[in-house]
């Protein structure tokens, strides 16, 4: 599976992909907020690229994000095919800060469109507010706010999770975490 945007190709991983992969997901900066540990070497990075992306067991879509121009996986884009249908992404730090999450999520969220998600969610750390701010440019909603201990990492964090209603029902709220953690609705 391939989407192309203006200056993007999202395509799926190959084993070839595994010295990108280790480029992203071995930086301990990237992985602040994401719930993995950063892998500390190639042989790592490649269980995880197989584990995650070559082999993974959801029906859910994994994406690498690549500029056009090389093809060369920078970051990552999924949607769970789980009952959250929750959207995930990660990005190399040297790209961040150009919109570069945003126009792969938008695509993502066609994408998810087009295979009849009737809604995607998404969940950031309230500590990483710009992860929210991509999930409020492709047009998801917050809906609240609810505590958990972040495994494998064992801390609680707290999400805030956002919402996009992709068939027309906006009264839909996923209340799967809702049920399952301490939460609350914060005033934004």
């Amino acid at each position: 599976m391939k989407i192309e945007t203006e200056r993007l190709l999202l395509r799926e991983f190959t084993e070839a992909d595994a010295g990108a992969f280790f480029a992203m997901m071995g930086d301990e900066e990237v992985n602040t907020f994401l719930p993995w540990f950063p892998v500390k070497t190639l042989a790592e990075a490649e269980k995880m690229l197989r584990e995650q992306y070559l082999e993974p067991k959801d029906g859910g879509i994994h994406l690498a994000i690549c500029l056009k121009e090389d093809n060369v996986p920078i970051g990552y884009v999924n949607i769970s095919d789980g009952e959250a249908h929750d959207l995930g992404y990660g990005l190399r730090k040297e790209f961040w800060h150009k919109g570069i999450v945003t126009e792969a999520a938008k695509a993502m969220v066609k994408e998810a469109k087009r295979r009849g998600f009737p809604f995607l969610t998404a969940t950031h750390d309230v500590k990483n507010p710009r992860s929210g701010g991509v999930m409020r440019n492709i047009g998801m909603k917050y809906c609240y706010t609810y505590e958990e201990v972040w495994q494998p990492k064992n801390f609680p964090v707290h999400f805030r999770l956002y919402q996009l209603n992709l068939d027309g029902d906006e009264t839909r709220v996923y209340r799967g975490y809702w049920e399952k953690y301490p939460h609350f609705v914060e005033e934004l």
